[in-house]
């Protein structure tokens, strides 16, 4: 088990996770409840938040002051495009966004972990392994992006986040297309001095080469704690940067004559994405986590449990604003037509490399009208306590659980379906006939569920659930010219007279869609079982990320 490293006088304090919302924040944007503030700057805001189906995002915002100007809107419409080039293996998976709103947005997956230099600044420089591993994931990322003629233009240690499952690379305010000179003024030097490129320094063209100078850069950093440039104001900086010898100083000896030849003043003598990376690990086998520090480690689990602990409350208005109000406190009944009963978290995150789902319930200590379960240990928070916790693995990232809850159940799970308490997390039944979550689905009131079968030549069967039990009634509905063993089947909702869901045709596969499958939406009737409509789906084919 990972122990939390002693504490001394030159151990960093740890950055809090969540900070407050202001008291003009919005409360929703986009579909998206806000719950925290992750962080500020002058071009926008991000915050923590989460949509009415339980997904946790980070909501990146532009302040209203500057939306106003076209080019700082267009600069935002290329960061979600570049956002969305890289990726979900080496960026954050871009979920939604809208640069054409009054306040422009975008929704990314929340990233759990820390950037470089916190991490460096919690653990120390990192060990050799460790930055050969970070510099050939990272290789990995630039050459995607380079493979679609964009640059990222900005790549330092506060842009690279550490998961334990590899490095994410983020930002690309400044990102743009080769050759894109448009929001470039000639002569003009864009990004961080401490990380860019000689031709950068200089306003010159920033090719893909330029993003290896910078990749250079922030390896330095991560064996020693410093770029290979110093620090010291932007004049200084970009004066080294184009003229002096980068220092590398600590840097592991295996590792000087690579960075050397990454930071040659020349982008000609620079090696590729793909030669940098050969030089940087060949051959070496393991996973990411294996090469991180113990400290490093313990930082990434707490932000993977930290997201889910009760965001901090909204700041009140100053005294002097116009719509300053006291906050109610524990005695103060909440408003009328307010309910603080229960509410129920739903979502998923990896920790240290095992990818599972859990299901959290709340309750809110304020309210007095509902019976309360036996007090939790005391929580530091004077407004919540977590109540229980549930975790449930699932195997497929691609089709991942969606946890349901109706009147007095809750189901989760993945390949074994359990039917929990919702006020208690009790299991009120668990491994029933049901074999996988996404083939479920509630309108509130009754569970719905297209079994899996492992006869190819099965059709594709619906039934209801008895809740008591977790188990099939017999089925309303047979489509026979549909496959119950085709893996991407869903049940995607339900109302009080319609069932509505996904199923094909074709040969069974495991690795997903196969290109031979034909996809349908259909409606199906829950009292005659009978096929209301059905329009097909553009072919889908899905294969496994590649991990590098």
């Amino acid at each position: 088990m990972l122990t939390p490293p002693l504490a001394s006088p030159l151990t960093p304090p740890r950055r809090p996770l969540l900070a407050p919302l202001m008291h003009d924040d919005p409360h929703v944007l986009g579909g998206y409840r806000l719950l925290a503030r992750l962080g500020s700057g002058g071009m926008g805001t991000v915050y923590l938040a989460r949509s009415a189906t339980g997904r946790t995002v980070a909501l990146k915002t532009m302040h209203a002051h500057i939306a106003a100007d076209p080019a700082v809107r267009t600069r935002f419409r290329l960061e979600v495009d570049a956002a969305r080039v890289m990726g979900p293996v080496h960026g954050a998976r871009v979920f939604d966004a809208d640069p054409l709103a009054e306040t422009p947005w975008l929704a990314t997956e929340y990233v759990l972990g820390p950037p470089l230099d916190e991490a460096v600044s919690l653990a120390g420089p990192l060990p050799e392994p460790a930055v050969r591993a970070l510099g050939a994931l990272l290789c990995a990322a630039l050459a995607q992006l380079h493979a679609s003629d964009v640059v990222h233009r900005d790549l330092k240690p506060s842009n690279v986040m550490i998961t334990a499952e590899g490095p994410k690379v983020i930002d690309f305010g400044i990102a743009r297309a080769l050759g894109d000179d448009r929001l470039t003024r000639t002569g003009t030097a864009a990004g961080t001095p401490a990380f860019m490129s000689p031709e950068q320094a200089t306003g010159l063209e920033h090719t893909s080469a330029g993003d290896v100078f910078a990749l250079a850069g922030v390896l330095t950093y991560a064996a020693t704690g410093r770029g290979p440039f110093g620090s010291g104001g932007h004049a200084d900086l970009m004066y080294r940067v184009r003229h002096a010898d980068p220092d590398l100083t600590g840097v592991p000896p295996a590792l000087v004559p690579v960075l050397t030849r990454c930071l040659d003043k020349d982008p000609a003598g620079r090696p590729t994405t793909s030669g940098l990376a050969a030089l940087l690990h060949p051959g070496q086998d393991g996973s990411f986590a294996g090469h991180l520090p113990e400290p490093l480690l313990m930082e990434i689990a707490r932000r993977a449990g930290g997201v889910w602990n009760a965001p901090p409350l909204r700041l009140p208005a100053p005294p002097e604003h116009a719509l300053a109000a006291p906050l109610p406190d524990s005695t103060t009944p909440p408003p009328s037509g307010f309910s603080r009963r229960r509410l129920l978290a739903l979502g998923g995150g990896s920790l240290l490399g095992a990818a599972g789902v859990g299901a959290w319930a709340w309750l809110d200590r304020e309210d007095s009208t509902t019976a309360k379960p036996p007090a939790p240990a005391p929580s530091k928070d004077p407004a919540w306590d977590l109540l229980w916790q549930e975790p449930v693995s699932y195997a497929d990232p691609r089709i991942p659980p969606a946890p349901l809850l109706l009147n007095g159940l809750l189901l989760v799970g993945e390949y074994g379906v359990k039917g929990l308490d919702p006020a208690t997390g009790a299991a009120k039944w668990a491994d029933p006939a049901v074999y996988f979550m996404r083939r479920t689905t509630t309108d509130g009131t009754k569970v719905y569920a297209a079994d899996y079968t492992l006869d190819e030549a099965d059709p594709l069967r619906v039934s209801t659930v008895d809740p008591a039990t977790g188990k099939l009634n017999a089925p309303f509905s047979e489509l026979k010219d549909l496959r119950a063993i085709l893996y991407g089947t869903q049940l995607l909702c339900a109302t009080a007279d319609a069932v509505y869901l996904a199923g094909g045709r074709g040969t069974h596969t495991r690795d997903g869609f196969g290109k031979d499958q034909t996809w349908f939406l259909l409606k199906v009737d829950t009292r005659s079982g009978g096929r209301l409509w059905e329009v097909p789906l553009s072919l889908i084919h899905i294969s496994e990320p590649t991990r590098q």
